[in-house]
């Protein structure tokens, strides 16, 4: 049997500095090398210390007085914070199971990050991966899983095609547990632990000293909805906090049960995922995919257009540059979106996710160039970025508080999942705030467990 690679508790990712000094410095020597397993311990929003990594955007951009803070996920190894979600997925399943490398391969079933999340923990703890995804993702993507050793399973479709993926999941992993081990992001739990416990901390930390201190709304569009488990954190703290979840326009399933194609990857994967607490989530909003594109590209592109245009310092217009994908930018608008429909000022702080960074998207660029003819030029870009960021609409928002809401949702879930083996009464107990607490209470049983199964840590 070969040895379980150590990796850290949920404690130590959420507070790197519960690690002794020496391994915090071998794990940031390590991001030298992405392939050394030491880059385990990097696995936080700190960068091992005690910082978050975070972006305050500038109001020449955003056009609102709230203060807009975005937490960078980019510099997570793999370059994506959903190599969190993955890790503690696999790291429970050791401590619970006994599991060890050589025993199963891995699946990650995904429309990227969290697949190229699964490829990277499988290789530095030594289990084959496999990664179930649709088939018109940006090639960059199907790249880096091929870079970190990860095998291909492909779907038809889009991001918006992700019912697929589960189905092929379900039909050939799930149905082998003697040979797979599945990540299953969508639905297993360790995914909500780490961003109500990890995330929702480092949200929190990342408003200290900016405005009034408190977060009076977190947004961020689901893709898993485990990132909206920080909200559970945030509302445990300051009660009137908003939770927004975004939605593309073309595929609004939460909004109205539409089911169309997009371009947001990473999001609107047209269900309710089981581990998303809806009943903790205040405001559902529509973004349009376009904009989402044609953001990344002005900040991508257009620096001096930021800068002669708009007014943005020439200092934060080039911090910018490629810190941001789709997704990113969705959130972004999202979080301009809710502080004009929320009337926020200068004392208030909305915080919100960049789950990757540009290096997963130069496709997607191309992509856009194609539809517009081009690559845009500086007047095309300033009208992009006053229609995407200063011009951001109030409208398509739903009050979820709103009677009957957050019913319809949970049976949007429960007709879903239902299909793939949790019974109703399963589901239904996903209605109290009782059920979330009580699987979050269950870190106190698995970090023990986690430090018993590793032992000594690392040679340094």
């Amino acid at each position: 049997m070969k040895p379980i690679i150590s990796g850290p508790t949920y404690a130590e990712m959420r507070d790197p500095l519960l690690l002794p000094a020496a391994l915090r410095q071998a794990a940031n020597n390590a991001r030298q090398d992405e392939t050394n397993p030491l880059n385990l311990f990097n696995i936080n929003w700190k960068k091992t210390g005690d910082q978050v990594d975070t972006i305050v955007l500038p109001k020449e951009l955003t056009g609102v007085q709230a203060n807009i803070i975005v937490l960078s996920g980019r510099n997570f190894p793999g370059g994506s914070m959903k190599v969190g979600p993955a890790y503690v997925t696999l790291a429970e399943a050791e401590a619970r199971t006994q599991l060890r490398p050589g025993d199963k391969a891995v699946v990650g079933p995904s429309t990227g990050n969290f697949g190229i999340g699964t490829a990277y923990i499988g290789l530095l703890k030594g289990y084959p991966a496999i990664v179930v995804m649709p088939d018109n993702m940006s090639q960059e993507r199907y790249e880096r899983i091929r870079n970190y050793e990860g095998s291909l399973d492909l779907t038809p479709g889009t991001e918006s095609d992700v019912i697929l993926t589960l189905e092929r999941t379900h039909k050939v992993y799930v149905a082998q547990p003697e040979k797979y081990v599945v990540l299953a992001q969508f639905e297993l739990l360790p995914n909500y632990r780490f961003h109500r416990h990890v995330t929702g901390e480092a949200v929190m930390r990342a408003a200290q000293g900016i405005g009034n201190s408190q977060v009076a709304a977190f947004v961020s569009a689901p893709g898993s909805a485990g990132t909206l488990a920080a909200g559970d954190a945030i509302k445990a703290r300051w009660a009137d906090s908003k939770i927004v979840a975004l939605e593309p326009r073309q595929c609004s399933t939460l909004f109205n049960g539409g089911q169309g194609q997009h371009r947001i990857e990473g999001i609107g994967d047209k269900m309710v995922t089981l581990i998303h607490n809806v009943y903790n989530t205040d405001l559902l909003m529509l973004i349009n995919d376009e904009e989402t594109v044609r953001g990344m590209e002005v900040i991508q592109a257009g620096a001096d257009v930021l800068i002669d245009r708009l007014g943005v310092s020439g200092a934060v217009a080039h911090q910018l540059i490629g810190k941001f994908g789709p997704s990113c930018i969705c959130n972004i608008v999202g979080a301009i979106k809710t502080a004009k429909y929320l009337g926020l000022g200068p004392d208030d702080n909305i915080v919100t996710i960049a789950t990757d960074s540009y290096d997963r998207y130069p496709s997607v660029s191309q992509a856009l160039y194609a539809r517009n003819g081009g690559q845009p030029n500086a007047d095309q870009l300033e009208l992009w970025a006053k229609s995407v960021f200063l011009g951001a609409s109030l409208g398509e928002v739903i009050d979820l508080s709103i009677a009957g809401q957050h019913e319809r949702l949970q049976k949007m879930k429960q007709d879903l999942w239902t299909n793939f083996g949790y019974t109703s009464d399963y589901i239904h107990q996903m209605a109290s705030q009782d059920f979330w607490n009580g699987e979050y209470a269950k870190i106190k049983e698995v970090d023990p467990l986690i430090e018993q199964m590793r032992g000594a840590l690392p040679a340094l």
